[in-house]
């Protein structure tokens, strides 16, 4: 059986070590500096496999919150109540974006998860909508 052979050589716990692997590094010149500061993360934004259907369900979470209720005080300020009412269910056609997200291939990953937290948040919204009523009313009888 061979025996391995201890070759002396920098360890870790050298002082002269950090200072060799100074001296032994190429020095980078101020274009390639700058490339590094211009170039997209190496890894999070576009080969993480968690990143793109995190991104794409809060993002529709949010949509779903924001856009229904930002649509409304807009159009109640704008328009008045009465008005406002009539105009409501054009908020419908913002769901065209995460449906138009699932046209292309480059981002239909995203516009599925997208659609997915639109509607998982829709169901729960009318969901605890709907147990809460059913709470109150069952309640007073």
């Amino acid at each position: 059986m061979e025996q391995a052979v201890d070759t002396p050589g920098p360890t870790a716990t050298d002082p002269t070590w950090g200072d060799a692997a100074v001296d032994a590094a190429p020095v980078a010149t101020d274009q390639e500096q700058a490339g590094k500061r211009n170039r997209l993360p190496d890894w999070w934004h576009r080969d993480h496999p968690v990143f793109v259907p995190l991104a794409g369900f809060f993002t529709g979470m949010v949509f779903i919150i924001l856009v229904p209720g930002t649509y409304a005080a807009v159009l109640k300020a704008l328009v008045g109540f009465e008005r406002a009412e009539e105009l409501f269910p054009f908020v419908l056609l913002t769901l065209v974006v995460p449906i138009g997200l699932l046209v292309p291939h480059h981002t239909r990953g995203f516009g599925r998860y997208m659609l997915f937290g639109v509607l998982a948040t829709a169901l729960v919204v009318v969901g605890v909508a709907f147990g809460v009523l059913w709470f109150l009313l069952n309640r007073d009888g």
